[in-house]
């Protein structure tokens, strides 16, 4: 499938709405709900907690040919350190996986984050989501540490952060710059 990774306005937070109710697999297995009224607008809406640097959040629409909204991601700029970009959300339309998809979509979005300057990209994935346990690893990512008792939604839950270099620069030189990627939580 060919498909265009673009910025998603304010303006369509509706349109991403109506992709988490149709989609909402990752909300029941991470939040133990499906997504409520106003789920849209508050991932288009969240930022970092204010003690922590970052530059900006880009909230990404993934469209297939015919302008179907088939995968979305939200990508934190420079967090904490100039080069770390941060994803925060990765939603593939369920129709799509197993397909493959996810990973072509996943690989255009590494080279957007690059292309703007990321040096590794982070992430947090909920101990126990093993389809997507799996798909990390599959993408390269390695666990740095866990942080546990993170309250998502209904649940409670422990999270890998993993990062992955996307440049060639190493995982030392990471951890130097994101320091509190060394503690344990």
């Amino acid at each position: 499938m060919h498909f265009v990774l673009r910025e998603m306005p304010r303006a369509e937070i509706p349109r991403l709405q109506e992709f988490f109710a149709a989609n909402p697999e990752y909300f029941l297995a991470v939040e133990g709900r499906p997504p409520g009224p106003d789920t849209g607008r508050e991932e288009y809406d969240q930022e970092p907690p204010a003690e922590w640097s970052y530059d900006r959040k880009h909230v990404l629409a993934f469209e297939d040919p015919s302008g179907s909204l088939v995968a979305m991601a939200d990508v934190i700029a420079n967090l904490f350190s100039k080069g770390v970009w941060h994803l925060g959300l990765y939603i593939v339309a369920t129709r799509l996986h197993g397909t493959g998809e996810a990973r072509a979509m996943y690989e255009a979005l590494e080279e957007w984050m690059k292309a703007g300057g990321a040096n590794w990209s982070r992430l947090g994935v909920v101990v126990g989501n093993a389809r997507a346990e799996r798909f990390w690893n599959r993408m390269g990512y390695t666990e740095v540490r866990q942080r546990r008792g993170i309250a998502m939604g209904e649940r409670t839950n422990d999270l890998r952060v993993m990062v992955k270099p996307l440049t060639g620069r190493g995982m030392d030189e990471y951890l130097a710059l994101v320091t509190r990627d060394l503690e344990t939580t």
